[in-house]
């Protein structure tokens, strides 16, 4: 790897134009081993997964409402995203991180001296590599999930649209997710620092928050919860049927009303708000900071 991107970023007189860093991007994140091992299980769970809860989904066909019935179909595809989130954070973290580690961020800098365009294109590079993993992931898992629930019958139906767009809400929290880790580790500068960090914040955090709602009767403690990434994640790839898997038997309505209910499109500005906070963060310490 460091002999191919020494030679895309050598100086060649001027600054490089923002093609020519979207491809030197792209250069290096195939060219990292791990990039491949990565995406690879990103697919290998999405599949697996979804295949493995449509098998052994616990429900019955005639206990649920129709929206029930979708919510099951999207909850069989997108269980994985528990995992899928990890995977995509720790790529995103060493895909910058370790730049640091290695020092080719100088030479890096050397070409690009702006530096925003410079952190701009990898963090584009990878959400559109990321995008197209994930798409295909999840392009596998539906069919065969809707063909196991099928054979237990459960019969998806496929012309709702609300499971499309869930499906679509998958994608988008990974590639979300995935930027944000990736501007933790733009942030701490360190591999290790980065994925501890990004991992406490998708992993650790949802279950320190989830002892906290044991303990307590506080709803705002919940409502703080769901402003997590995974928890908005959670929101942003639901179907309205989702309440009947959460908490059957119980109409919505009897929820606490000062209980946060996010609609998809809400959840997906918050994730994108994260990104776009973090980001700021990121390129303000890139331009202060020596390499």
């Amino acid at each position: 790897m460091s002999s191919t991107a020494t030679k895309v970023f050598t100086p060649s007189g001027h600054d490089l134009g923002f093609g020519g860093i979207l491809w030197s991007e792209w250069v290096k994140l195939r060219s990292i081993r791990s990039t491949w091992w990565l995406y690879g299980m990103l697919v290998a769970v999405t599949v697996g997964l979804g295949a493995q809860m449509s098998s052994s989904h616990g429900y019955n066909n005639e206990e649920l409402e129709p929206e029930g019935v979708q919510a099951l179909g999207v909850f069989a595809t997108t269980v994985s995203t528990d995992f899928t989130g990890l995977i995509v954070s720790v790529l995103a973290v060493l895909f910058i991180a370790g730049e640091y580690g290695s020092g080719m961020i100088s030479t890096t800098l050397t070409s690009v001296p702006r530096r925003l365009p410079a952190l701009l294109g990898k963090a584009l590079v990878f959400a559109v590599a990321t995008f197209a993993v994930s798409a295909v992931a999840v392009a596998i898992a539906i069919p065969l999930s809707v063909a196991v629930l099928s054979g237990t019958g459960i019969d998806i139906d496929l012309g709702d649209p609300l499971y499309w767009r869930a499906q679509l809400g998958v994608v988008l929290y990974l590639v979300l997710t995935g930027l944000i880790a990736f501007e933790i580790g733009a942030i701490l500068r360190s591999t290790a620092g980065g994925i501890a960090v990004a991992l406490g914040l998708l992993l650790a955090a949802p279950i320190a928050f989830g002892l906290l709602t044991l303990g307590s009767s506080q709803v705002w403690i919940q409502n703080v919860q769901a402003l997590l990434p995974t928890e908005l994640g959670k929101a942003l790839f639901s179907h309205p049927g989702r309440w009947e898997l959460i908490a059957p038997g119980m109409p919505m309505e009897q929820a606490p009303a000062e209980l946060w209910v996010l609609e998809p499109w809400q959840a997906g500005f918050l994730l994108l708000a994260w990104v776009i906070a973090l980001l700021a963060v990121a390129a303000t310490l890139l331009k202060r900071r020596d390499a």
